[in-house]
């Protein structure tokens, strides 16, 4: 691959000013913004903290300034003084730097900054400034300004996390993916400061890892790609065109993979992310891109993944939740009766945190009666992976932002730079994979919360999922959906209660009865064998469409399409002529019988009614309909409608006469007079009447011939009923048995979680506690968990756990680890060596099998000892034992004292002169030896004065009856070695006996004055 362009050199003595806001250099830019209004501009949103500067210093020397892309670089900076943020950029890039300062419109190859103290957003293609939030916690420019560009832009945005600490940037990383935008993070290995890149990385919303230069070889690509370039001119229609037989194999690939079928699903979603996968891939074509999806089996699950779009987090839209405990949660909790408790699904749970603010919100509304009060939240999702993630209850500190301190104080536990949902919390969730548009639903709900789910499926699923939740909640249930979704066509199933926070209520009438679990719609097949796909999935409108729409408005009959009960389902054309409202209920008065204007209602039921029988085509002429006191005569057509996997449908169309090619002849006759019309028309109402009739009269037979073979059907189903009674009797006891026996096993598994509970609490205190590098690893080298000196030792961070140990860089010269490791997994024997740190400390690093419950080796534990602090315990051990060797074999009486004047040793000569046994004395304070006899003014003198003055002193005379009725004359050599502390300071008296001395003694030294 070519080496990328570099900037050309400033000439020398150049001065660079940044360009500002709102200078007449922007007029350039302001023309460029407008020429491309019909488009959206792609925009990298580049975010960094600590040592991120110079990564972004490497990625523009190696960009070209003409890519088309518009840049903006959000840091970390200190308020309240100038950067030369500018002036260092701007020596290593000719594009413009614009300080935003003021609003400021984006525009191609340019560099955008924030000035300290600044934070930026996005709207309408214009940068707007807004002042930092006072709150630091709230500080989270990277995250706040790519949530805006992903808002907006949502395709053409591309956010890039480089060197940081903290975790600014991963939601914002989040928000860009779930809209189809790109997202990378820089290499954690060549960061600085690692903690904002893994942190981004962590949420699985990362596409790209990277070093700063592949970062830019990569933004030159994406650039210059077709599908971005062309964002920029895109009209509406312009879209990525995916063939109905493309989309045919991707779904069957899909589906293969997954077990999902996304034919249903809304197509713009479906394009952008394919689109967004050909971009990461270098693709060109749909075909290209089936083609490596069949090469690359890991490429289907990972559009599998995109396409499931996991953009969630605590508390969206807080209004939604308040306006839950106002008007939802009383009303669950009034109407709730005796024991039964309250159930709640959450279709499309996503990560969990929808699920858990819904059950924070319950429990602080429930307040002290939380615990008389049964809770059952049902959160599933069709993913897998974001499932287990919120079964851990696990989320990274950036959820403080969505938080208030006292939720998260109350309901959250810091876990390891985590945070992790209570265990109050976390019992009331049940967590399940289960996709809604296939699967059994939940029954007896008392709320239904599915919100932005609906948004990405077609007609067919919205209006299947409707019955669905209809016939799940209770008969006084409640349904909340998202702020852009409806019930749509299904408003004869539930009641509006709160228009604003979309909060639907179940109206009380049955399910309709084409309902089935689980919901059933026809899987589309090959294209080739005449099968059509739904018109969601249509190609964009061509010319052709558009011309056959003009003709079908300007020169069709006006008529409408209704279903089995002659509900009206749409209006084609203009109906108003035949066709006017009935008074009373709007969902009632859509019946097309109801509507019909006077005269024409006999020969359209006679029509209607003759359709639906015969399943073909009825055609009614001469028919009169009267119009603001005048009749004008019409042709009627109603037409059976068959569409697969749907129920039937009627198209009615209302033709005038003539229409259909009326002879000359028949357009001049003269019109007959007023009685013959009032003749005629009688007659004819009542030959209508009379074959409406008819049609009655044979209907009302074959229903009675139906009803008597019903009767006798029921009398036997009434015999199998009666049989079937006892059988269930029979199983109902058996239910009951077992259902006692559900009951035992349930509080055996609460007494088993209780007691797990404790065990794993005593073994985070207990890792917590320990002043050793201990991590322990499974059977795949993943690693499971590690005490607080490992993160020094072995350079460990929090997230590192569930990944291979040998992903990870210890700080210890140790480069067989991984084969350590393996060796003791399989031989089951310890392995052990000495092993030094980069700061020259040496360890012994032992490694021992982890053996699990069932005695099976299941991993490894490795134990970092330091060599040094146990060395230098070893020497003062041998120098301990050294001392009382010495005093032991000095025939002298000696004594040692610790700093608190307690006696540490004595010798046997000791022993002999004061008639004082060794448990007499030791760990005993000098004052108290020989029941207080030691407490004599000349020894005062010399341990509380002399010695703490001049550290030692030789000869010092004191007389005193240390054993009572023999006064004693004693010579005292003292020394003091100091410590630092009383608990390692020394005092040593070497004591002669004075008394038992020939009669001329040496002078000896006395007591200062």
């Amino acid at each position: 691959m070519p080496s990328a362009p570099t900037s050309p050199p400033q000439p020398e003595n150049a001065t660079v000013e940044p360009v500002e806001a709102g200078d007449d250099s922007e007029d350039e830019a302001q023309a460029d913004t407008s020429r491309r209004a019909a488009g959206l501009l792609p925009v990298v949103a580049i975010g960094a903290s600590a040592g991120g500067l110079e990564a972004f210093t490497d990625i523009l020397d190696a960009l070209p300034p003409d890519l088309g892309v518009a840049f903006v670089y959000v840091a970390h900076q200190a308020s309240g003084r100038d950067s030369a943020l500018g002036d260092i950029l701007h020596e290593h890039t000719t594009m413009p730097v614009v300080l935003v300062r003021d609003e400021v419109p984006l525009a191609p190859n340019r560099l955008y900054l924030a000035p300290p103290g600044v934070q930026l957003t996005v709207a309408g293609l214009r940068l707007v400034p807004a002042p930092r939030p006072e709150d630091r916690t709230q500080y989270t420019p990277i995250d706040v300004f790519m949530a805006s560009l992903a808002r907006e832009l949502e395709t053409s945005a591309v956010g890039v996390v480089l060197s940081g600490s903290g975790v600014d940037g991963s939601a914002g990383l989040r928000e860009i993916k779930g809209v189809g935008g790109i997202t990378i993070a820089q290499d954690p290995e060549t960061a600085r400061y690692d903690s904002m890149p893994r942190a981004a990385i962590a949420t699985g919303s990362v596409d790209l890892v990277l070093t700063p230069a592949r970062i830019a070889e990569e933004l030159q690509r994406i650039g210059r790609h077709p599908y971005v370039r062309s964002s920029v001119a895109r009209r509406p229609g312009d879209e990525l065109v995916v063939h109905q037989e493309q989309l045919h194999r991707i779904f069957t690939m899909l589906r293969n993979a997954s077990g999902v079928d996304f034919t249903h699903y809304k197509p713009p979603t479906i394009r952008r992310r394919l689109q967004r996968r050909m971009v990461l891939h270098k693709l060109d074509s749909v075909e290209q891109y089936i083609k490596h999806m069949r090469e690359n089996p890991e490429e289907v699950a990972k559009l599998y993944q995109d396409l499931l779009i996991h953009v969630t987090r605590f508390f969206r839209d807080p209004d939604s939740f308040r306006a839950l405990a106002a008007e939802v949660f009383p009303q669950i909790v009034q109407q709730r009766r005796g024991l039964s408790p309250i159930r709640l699904w959450l279709p499309g749970c996503s990560t969990g945190e929808e699920a858990y603010s819904v059950a924070i919100a319950l429990l602080e509304f429930l307040g002290e009666d939380s615990s008389a009060v049964p809770v059952q939240i049902f959160a599933t999702d069709v993913s897998e992976t974001a499932i287990e993630h919120a079964r851990n209850g696990l989320y990274a500190d950036s959820i403080a932002a969505d938080l208030s301190p006292e939720r998260l104080r109350r309901f959250f536990t810091k876990t390891d730079g985590k945070y992790r949902i209570a265990k109050v919390v976390r019992d009331l969730c049940v967590f399940a994979r289960q996709d809604v548009t296939r699967d059994p639903p939940f029954s007896k709900l008392d709320l239904i919360l599915c919100r932005n789910v609906l948004i990405y499926m077609g007609a067919v699923l919205q209006r299947k999922l409707m019955t669905v939740f209809h016939y799940a909640l209770k008969p006084s249930g409640f349904l909340m959906l998202g702020g852009a979704e409806t019930v749509g066509a299904q408003a004869d199933l539930f009641a509006v209660i709160d228009k604003k926070h979309r909060i639907f209520v179940k109206r009380p009438i049955e399910t309709p009865s084409h309902f089935q679990i689980p919901v059933e719609y026809t899987p589309s097949r090959s294209p080739h064998r005449g099968a059509r796909l739904p018109t969601e999935m249509h190609t964009p409108p061509s010319f052709q469409n558009e011309a056959n729409r003009l003709v079908l408005d300007r020169y069709g009959p006006p008529g409408v399409i209704v279903d089995e009960n002659f509900q009206i389902i749409q209006f084609r054309g203009k109906t108003g002529f035949y066709l006017e409202p009935a008074p009373g209920d709007a969902a009632q008065s859509l019946n097309l019988l109801k509507m019909a204007r006077e005269g024409l209602l006999h020969g359209l039921q006679t029509a209607l009614y003759g359709a639906r029988k015969s399943d073909k085509p009825v055609h009614k002429q001469g028919l009169r309909v009267t119009h603001n006191g005048t009749h004008h005569e019409l042709d009627l057509h109603v037409i059976p409608l068959a569409v697969p996997g749907e129920e039937r449908h009627f198209l009615v169309l209302f033709e005038e006469p003539g229409a259909n090619g009326e002879t000359a002849t028949e357009a001049a006759a003269p019109p007959p007079s007023s009685d013959d019309e009032r003749v005629k028309q009688l007659q004819e109402e009542l030959a209508a009447s009379r074959e409406y009739l008819q049609s009655i009269i044979q209907d009302l037979e074959a229903a009675n011939e139906e009803l008597q073979s019903a009767n006798e059907e029921i009398l036997s189903s009434n015999e199998e009923l009666q049989s079937t009674n006892e059988e269930l009797d029979t199983a109902k006891e058996e239910l009951q048995s077992t259902n006692e026996e559900l009951n035992t096993v349930n509080e055996e598994l609460h007494g088993r979680n209780e007691e797990l509970s404790r065990v794993n609490s005593d073994l985070v205190n207990l890792l917590g506690c320990v002043e050793i590098a201990i991590v322990i690893v499974g059977s795949d080298l993943s690693i499971r968990r590690f005490t607080p000196m490992a993160e020094k030792v072995l350079n460990l961070i929090p997230s590192d756990i569930g990944r291979p140990i040998s992903q990870i860089k210890p700080n210890i010269e140790c480069p067989g680890l991984e084969k350590m490791i393996v060796r003791v997994i399989d031989t089951v024997t310890i392995q052990e060596m000495n092993v030094r740190d980069s700061e020259g400390n040496w360890y012994s690093l032992r490694i021992r099998p982890y053996k699990n419950v069932e005695n099976r080796i299941d991993g490894a534990v490795l134990a970092l000892f330091d060599i040094a602090s146990r060395r230098h315990e070893l020497e003062l051990r041998q120098a301990r034992d050294g001392t009382r060797a010495i005093v032991e074999v000095v025939r002298q009486p000696l004594v040692v004292l610790d700093g608190h004047l307690r006696v540490q040793a004595i010798n046997r000569a000791f022993t002999e002169l004061f008639g004082l046994s060794a448990d007499e004395v030791l760990h005993r304070h000098v004052y108290d030896l020989a029941g207080g006899a030691w407490d004599a003014p000349p020894l005062h003198r010399l341990l509380d004065d002399v010695l703490p003055r001049q550290g030692r002193c030789a000869g010092f005379r004191v007389e005193h009856e240390f054993v009572r009725g023999q006064p004693m004359q004693l010579g005292v050599d003292a020394s003091r070695i100091d410590g630092g502390d009383p608990g390692t300071t020394l005092v040593v008296l070497a004591i002669h006996d004075l008394t038992r001395l020939d009669a001329s003694p040496a002078p000896l030294a006395t007591a200062p004055a």
